[in-house]
């Protein structure tokens, strides 16, 4: 149950100059992110907001309020973009936003490494650093909105994680800076494996306020769509091209059909009842690729990943944006997220495929997980209860399938 309306008088005394939002409307609306892809969640979040949003300009600004915000006992919820989908940039009971989309500096950028605070937005990072022949390693789906903090406290690995793995990979994650929640507010620089803490800890082990980041090389991508007759033919190949460690890849997104009928301006590259794959490929890789694949399947789609205003970008298909336009046609659906075993995939995906049918429609994404190649799953889930989904995840995982519940 909510606290009622908490006195903040002396709390906006203790942070004078520092941003603020009061606008109950926009308060509402940062009060929110995308928790409602899962049902369970929206009956659980709906109507939560803030009191405040407090909107710091740079790292003196946190330190006042994380000090001010323990002294008079106001619960604190940082936030980037709200582009995640678990619930963790909504406050349970009140209080403050933190809105860190102020603080997105640069400090440096060397040859494979990026120091930059946490409210830098993905798309400008690699704007900034592909002239220099850099990118990021990976990035989600939303990386056109999200943030650079937002995804390493909320986030788990995205387009890149093919080759990269995810953020809790060795090396992922450089060094975070972070201001704790105390009186007098303590800034601790974390490096290495400590740097991890941070790290889909949802900002509850500190707040970000700068984040070293490590880059790769920027190569010229292609986006290219895959056309199957069958989906296991599409998830055979997949799994080929992810496990060819000299084609340079980006992105493998296996996905059966019907789910390709809800992609608005990509159906006429999405034949009717054709499986297909997402790729992002690097243009020296595209002649190997193409060999790999062979009569298997009809490339539909070719074009160069530029990124250009106006224009959709493959990979904003893929990974949650996949359930995303599904849920903007057909509300009765969620999704899960799974880890498939490395050594058994294909005959697990058919395993779960025979027992569910179309209640639960495969979306694949090929990543690298604990130095092996594998798939996590984001299926399409047909809602009943919240019942018969805990019996679905128990199926799961009754089979040896790993769940993050969402």
């Amino acid at each position: 149950m909510r606290t009622p309306h908490r006195d903040l008088s002396a709390f906006l005394d203790a942070i004078d100059g520092v941003p603020t939002i009061r606008d109950p409307v926009r308060v509402r609306r940062r009060s929110r992110d995308f928790f409602w892809y899962s049902p369970i969640l929206n009956a659980q979040l709906h109507g939560k907001t803030a009191d405040l949003v407090v909107v710091p300009r740079n790292e003196a600004d946190v330190l006042r309020v994380a000090g001010a915000c323990a002294r008079h006992r106001i619960p604190l919820t940082p936030r980037g973009a709200g582009t995640g989908n678990y619930g963790q940039a909504v406050p349970l009971d009140g209080g403050i936003i933190l809105d860190l989309t102020d603080m997105h500096a640069v400090a440096w950028q060397r040859p494979g490494a990026i120091r930059v605070e946490p409210g830098a937005k993905m798309v400008d990072i690699d704007a900034a650093t592909r002239p220099k022949g850099w990118e990021l390693r990976m990035h989600p789906s939303t990386k056109r909105t999200a943030t650079i903090g937002g995804f390493v406290a909320g986030g788990s690995g995205g387009i890149g994680s093919v080759t990269y793995g995810g953020l809790r990979e060795p090396g992922n994650i450089l060094a975070a800076r972070i201001v704790t929640l105390e009186a007098e507010p303590r800034v601790i620089e974390l490096r290495a494996d400590a740097a991890q803490k941070v790290n889909r800890a949802y900002g509850t082990t500190g707040i970000i306020t700068m984040l070293e980041m490590p880059l790769a090389p920027a190569w010229p991508w292609v986006d290219l769509i895959v056309a199957f007759d069958d989906f296991f033919q599409a998830l055979e190949f997949g799994q080929a091209a992810a496990l060819a460690d000299g084609i340079v890849k980006k992105l493998l997104t296996p996905m059966i059909w019907p789910l390709p009928s809800y992609f608005g301006e990509l159906k006429p590259h999405c034949p009717q009842g054709k499986s297909l794959i997402f790729a992002m490929i690097a243009e020296p890789s595209l002649e190997i690729f193409k060999a790999l694949l062979g009569d298997r399947g009809e490339i539909t789609y070719e074009a160069s990943n530029d990124e250009a205003p106006g224009v959709t970008p493959l990979y904003e298909y893929t990974w949650n944006h996949t359930t995303l336009h599904v849920l903007k046609a057909d509300r009765g659906i969620t999704y899960l997220q799974c880890l498939f075993p490395h050594d058994r995939l294909i005959a697990s995906v058919r395993q779960m495929h025979d027992l569910f049918g179309d209640e639960v429609l495969p979306h694949l994404e090929f990543i690298r997980f604990g130095g092996r190649v594998t798939a996590s799953a984001l299926p399409i889930v047909r809602f009943t209860t919240a019942r018969r989904l805990d019996e679905i995840i128990a199926t799961f995982e009754a089979h040896g399938v790993l769940i993050a519940n969402p």
